[in-house]
């Protein structure tokens, strides 16, 4: 596949100094408009672009469809010793997730939990978080509790994907198959062992990854340079799910990180929404909340994704997506639900409390919920605080 050719921009040595510090997800946000000339396409500058959401929507819902088996329901545990100043603790964090757990079902013990949601032989993807490096992403801890609770309820190793969208920032992360034998660790961006994107043919190892029966179309565009194109995967007015999501798992269990996205937040609709298409530089300015909800209301994601938990072990009240060290602080929270859009309303008003407490927010705002309130109206989930059964330990 041929790329565009290189806009006017960064100097690539400055482009990856960027990436270094703050991740290749974090980065490509603010500077979009450094690698890409915009052209967006719209009817009227008072209406938001199209998109295919209709398509989502006639759909018809199947019994693992969001909100899943506990709408409304939102379990926030918190322990003050998971985290000592230095380490998360392991055996804390999974105490937090057996709680969660229990408390979220009802269940006489875990793996009765567990198996409300999974059963034996079933392919389950773990939807991490990667984006923040060493320095922010979902935890080691939290995700081999998650993985030995698997076990533990008879799902083995062999059906178990750790999986995100760019699979470099997974091995950036520690998320590595020396760290977690027998376990499959892939994502839709890749390269090969030269550091290529691309293979003898001149296209993008990516383009195999991508299932074009399944997509996101939107009435706006982007051209991107070199550079940019590999995180990407394709321009013009398609963003396709990834493979990964549409045929090699049967089950997600998403597991995000609890922080902000300026005045908002980057929680479980986030983490699917922009984690599982591709050309999303394209949303940000004009969809940046639409793309979130109607993209989880695709069945790929609506009746796939079972369950929800929130690593806030460690988190952010400023800098997200990315990790910024002056910013990252703990939370020592977790937060479980199968309501992807009532667990990401909770977060909310942590990360929001937090951000105004530390002076980099005034007041709450309407405009930072938007999304929430777009995915209740796709009936995803509960986006209205008052009618979310929150149950703390």
């Amino acid at each position: 596949m041929k790329t565009k050719k290189d806009t006017k921009g960064l100097a690539r040595r400055d482009f990856f100094k960027v990436l270094t510090a703050g991740g290749i997800g974090a980065a490509l946000l603010p500077l979009t408009s450094q690698f890409a000339k915009a052209k967006t396409l719209v009817s009227s500058q008072a209406e938001k672009p199209k998109t295919n959401i209709d398509d989502a929507l006639a759909y018809p819902t199947t019994e693992n469809s969001m909100p899943g088996l506990y709408p409304a329901r939102v379990v926030k545990v918190q322990d003050s010793s998971s985290f000592d100043g230095k380490n998360i603790q392991k055996d804390v964090v999974y105490k937090m997730i057996a709680d969660g757990m229990l408390a979220l079902t009802g269940a006489k013990s875990l793996k009765e939990a567990w198996l409300q949601f999974v059963k034996p032989g079933e392919r389950i993807g773990l939807k991490l978080n990667p984006i923040g490096g060493t320095l922010l992403s979902t935890s080691h801890e939290v995700t081999q509790s998650v993985i030995e609770q698997l076990e533990e309820s008879g799902i083995s190793r062999s059906d178990i994907t750790i999986w995100d969208r760019r699979e470099f920032q997974l091995h950036e992360a520690g998320y590595t198959p020396e760290r977690y034998p027998g376990i499959r660790i892939v994502g839709t961006e890749c390269k090969d062992a030269n550091d290529s994107y691309y293979d003898s043919n001149g296209e993008l190892y990516s383009l195999s990854r991508i299932d074009k029966d399944w997509f996101y179309w939107a009435d706006v565009e982007m051209e991107y340079d070199a550079y940019t194109m590999p995180y990407m995967v394709n321009d013009g007015k398609y963003s396709y799910f990834t493979k990964i999501l549409t045929q090699e798992v049967d089950k997600v269990i998403n597991i995000p990180i609890l922080k902000n996205a300026g005045a908002s937040v980057t929680l479980c609709l986030k983490n699917l929404g922009y984690g599982v298409i591709t050309n999303t530089s394209r949303l940000h300015k004009e969809l940046w909340a639409e793309t979130i909800a109607q993209v989880c209301a695709f069945p790929p994601v609506r009746d796939k994704v079972v369950l929800n938990i929130v690593d806030g072990i460690v988190g952010c009240y400023q800098g997200g997506p990315g990790a910024n060290p002056q910013f990252i602080l703990p939370f020592h929270t977790m937060l479980f639900g199968t309501d992807a859009v009532a667990v990401d309303r909770v977060g909310y008003d942590i990360v929001i409390k937090k951000r105004i407490e530390m002076g980099v927010q005034e007041e709450d705002t309407e405009r930072g919920k938007g999304f929430m309130r777009l995915a209740n109206s796709y009936n995803l989930g509960e986006s209205e605080i008052d009618k979310i059964n929150l149950i703390t330990l």
